[in-house]
């Protein structure tokens, strides 16, 4: 039977069966967790539920949190959990392993949790701050067109 290796999980699938390695679930991607780990995803996904409506779902290796817009997205690793917030400016704190320029307007802030008791202030406010800015986030301003000129029109 001719088989065919998948780009993205580098599985071997046999042709013919389906194959669909990019849908996933929270608790497939946080089964393997140590104990630690498991209780700090729990009490962030907690936390961040308490803020009000919005939409968590897995996607590939992630868990999203979103409003309009993603607003942070966690990363389970085998030693800590990356969590990447959104916000509209720079934090300067030692849990920040590294800011970086997500668009015009946002800022994503790479940080490691690797304890529950690491779920609390200033953390959990950086959380509440990148949920409320979500919902105001500026929206990208409108190009505007130039006016079209008529064939063989000369600029002014």
């Amino acid at each position: 039977m001719a088989r065919r290796q998948c780009y993205h999980c580098k599985r071997w699938i046999n042709d013919g069966d389906a194959h669909d390695c990019w849908t996933t679930t929270e608790a497939a991607l946080t089964r393997d967790l140590p104990e630690d780990l498991q209780e700090a995803w729990q009490r962030l996904r907690e936390t961040a539920a308490a803020f009000g409506a919005q939409r968590i779902y897995a996607s590939h290796h992630s868990i999203m949190f979103s409003r309009q817009s993603c607003y942070f997205f966690v990363r389970p690793k085998s030693k800590y959990l990356e969590l990447c917030i959104f916000l509209g400016r720079k934090l300067h704190a030692p849990q920040v392993r590294r800011v970086e320029e997500a668009s015009k307007s946002k800022l994503v802030h790479i940080l490691r949790i690797t304890h529950r008791d690491e779920v609390e202030p200033p953390l959990t406010d950086w959380l509440r701050e990148a949920y409320e800015w979500a919902e105001k986030a500026p929206a990208k301003p409108a190009r505007q067109a130039a006016p079209r000129r008529k064939s063989g029109q000369r600029r002014a």
